[in-house]
């Protein structure tokens, strides 16, 4: 069990680390054949926050852990929102000056609700798997558009997300990062999701909360250490940014990927309890910044969003 633990921590680590040297090979490149930075940000850099979880899912899938897989994406939403907004939030009050970001937050609790509705019959198709990629494919066109029409937009999101693209790595370099992050990505996830399942298994969890706990607070702990690094320069609509962004990609692009490679029956609890909490916290951010005359998340919400993940984590570990 010792040995599982260490490798487990080992996979964790390397696939953070892969996946930050994909994205940083590829926006790089991206950058360096002309692509404007505010795509780069809106897909490369987007997409690179959620590599962990959907590497976690194709690697789950591909072992027949449909719940697990599921599980990991409903779990990452859950900790990004509870756990990452509710640690910062309570380090410091975030003040939102993100237009952009007001317009995201439907478009993520839109996508949840589709998701809700796709698992309600406790079965995961492939023609779920296609909706899920093709709703993605329409809110990315949506966010692109959206963003040349606002191109000289003093948007502080903007102008922090493009101080995130790296600048002048030749492509030599950018590609050599590239192709690790694309070799060590998969090998990270599978040795992370194999040693979790051993350990869950010796405790007697379910499949379904495997992905939940140990997988889902696992991918989402290096949104966390960057969530801390934006905090630390003043970056609060990044951090939000970064936790929006990639509940948006988990919802629908990552959730597709089980449901494509395989499809099958759900665990009840997945469409029931653990959908609701997801949308639950999935509408809190919305709710905090609209009911308020500032755009702020405060130390009292940090430590109510907080609090709530320490008490769902619980009632998983005790049911």
């Amino acid at each position: 069990m010792i040995i599982n633990t260490v490798i487990l921590l080992l996979g964790l680590g390397l696939l953070a680390w892969s996946a930050d040297r994909f994205v940083y090979g590829a926006a790089a490149l991206a950058r360096n054949v002309g692509l404007p930075p505010l795509i780069i940000g809106l897909t490369i850099v987007a997409m690179g926050s959620s590599a962990p979880e959907a590497m976690v899912a194709a690697s789950a899938a591909m072992d027949g852990r449909l719940d697990t897989a599921v599980g990991n994406v409903v779990g990452s939403n859950i900790a990004n929102i509870t756990l990452i907004l509710g640690v910062t939030a309570l380090i410091r009050p975030l003040l939102v000056g993100s237009s952009a970001l007001v317009r995201e937050m439907p478009l993520m609790l839109g996508a949840s609700v589709l998701a809700g509705y796709l698992m309600n019959d406790l079965q995961l198709s492939r023609l779920d798997g296609l909706l899920l990629a093709l709703a993605f494919a329409v809110v990315m066109a949506i966010l692109v558009i959206a963003a040349l029409r606002n191109r000289d937009s003093t948007d502080p999101l903007i102008q922090e997300s493009d101080d995130e693209i790296p600048i002048g790595v030749p492509n030599s370099h950018a590609l050599g990062w590239l192709a690790l992050g694309m070799i060590l990505l998969p090998l990270a996830a599978e040795l992370m999701v194999s040693n979790a399942v051993i350990i869950a298994k010796h405790f007697g969890l379910s499949d379904l909360v495997i992905g939940l706990t140990i997988i889902a607070v696992g991918t989402s702990l290096p949104e966390l250490a960057a969530s801390l690094a934006g905090l630390a320069k003043n970056e609060d609509d990044l951090v939000i940014g970064n936790v929006v962004g990639s509940n948006l990609f988990n919802i629908l692009a990552v959730l597709a990927i089980p449901a494509l490679i395989a499809p099958g029956a759900l665990d009840p609890a997945a469409a029931g309890r653990d959908f609701y909490f997801m949308l639950a916290t999935s509408l809190a951010p919305l709710l905090l910044l609209l009911l308020k005359r500032r755009r702020i998340i405060g130390r009292w919400a940090g430590a109510t969003l907080l609090s709530a993940f320490i008490l769902y984590q619980y009632s998983l570990f005790a049911a």
